[in-house]
């Protein structure tokens, strides 16, 4: 792969995760208390899942982790640790994301049937992790922010 489509992979997967990482926080910040306010009913709405996310991280990080860690596997700078620690701490976020967090709050939005206490309870504990996922992409983000520091001083 060409060295110039190496480096872009890695500024769109940065920018990709420096976004996602913003938007995990005003979702915890600002949605989240939304969510909390009257669940289950509240669940649904905003739904930024379908309107927000699946065009900003499901689609686009997870595709760009792939196509990163490819690259970061082949890479033999200095780079390589740092490229390799965010492609996999991403990587075991999408994951995450995809067994856990998705199906989750589908579930969540869509039970009309189950106590409050109960659906109270999975929403609590959905929100406790989604603490440790915004964390995982923080330190994604860094690694990758560290990788072009020192891919571009290697240079």
């Amino acid at each position: 792969m060409p060295e110039t489509s190496v480096r872009a992979l890695l500024w769109l997967f940065t920018i990709n995760l420096g976004i996602v990482f913003g938007a995990g926080l005003y979702e915890s910040r600002v949605v989240v208390p939304l969510w909390a306010s009257a669940p289950p009913g509240s669940l649904r709405s905003p739904d930024s899942g379908r309107r927000f996310w699946a065009f900003v991280s499901t689609i686009p990080l997870t595709l760009l982790t792939l196509a990163n860690l490819v690259a970061a596997w082949r890479a033999v700078g200095p780079e390589r640790t740092w490229w390799l620690s965010a492609t996999l701490v991403v990587l075991a976020e999408r994951v995450a994301t995809f067994a856990f967090f998705i199906p989750t709050m589908l579930r969540l939005q869509r039970d009309s049937t189950g106590s409050d206490l109960a659906v109270g309870h999975a929403f609590a504990r959905w929100v406790r992790l989604n603490h440790l996922r915004n964390l995982l992409t923080l330190t994604a983000w860094l690694a990758a922010l560290k990788t072009l520091s020192i891919g571009w001083v290697a240079q």
